[in-house]
């Protein structure tokens, strides 16, 4: 398995994964074409590549010391296969390199399996935002230190 930047060849297949995970609130084709084009300078579009698949991606944006990850999806056929733990290890190292001081990110309250997830990586809750979400559902804002000494 590899974790890579998204080329615009790839836009097809991450529509086809933000459908899947993210079924009322997905981004479209054209939205993440701009973003693997460069057209979003803060945005950095990634996937996992696994036998030449494409079956994750993540898109984290970095703003001078803040980096929030926006998105990490995995196919439901490679769930539980540490895809999405290496899309989140190149966010943060890729956010790192880049002089984020930490990574920001919102999970749905009734996204228990997203919240263990990130618990083990070492994320820690700062916030709720009630009735975030469309169907009334409140986001968890979590936060992960990012370290600089690396």
């Amino acid at each position: 398995m590899t974790v890579r930047p998204a080329t615009t060849a790839d836009v097809e297949e991450i529509a086809q994964l933000e459908l899947e995970s993210f079924p009322g609130d997905a981004w479209t084709a054209d939205y993440l074409r701009i973003a693997a084009e460069g057209g979003m300078p803060t945005v950095l579009l990634l996937v996992a590549e696994h036998d030449g698949a494409i079956v994750g991606h993540a898109i984290v944006s970095i703003v001078y010391e803040i980096a929030e990850l926006q998105r990490i999806a995995v196919g439901s056929a490679y769930r539980r296969q540490g895809h999405a733990r290496a899309l989140l290890d190149h966010a943060v190292a890729t956010a790192t390199d880049e002089g984020a001081e930490r990574l920001l990110l919102e999970v749905r309250e009734t996204n228990e399996p997203a919240l263990a997830f990130y618990a083990s990586a070492g994320f820690v809750e700062i916030d709720r935002r009630p009735r975030y979400y469309r169907d009334g559902t409140a986001g968890i804002i979590l936060v992960l230190p990012l370290d600089q000494g690396r």
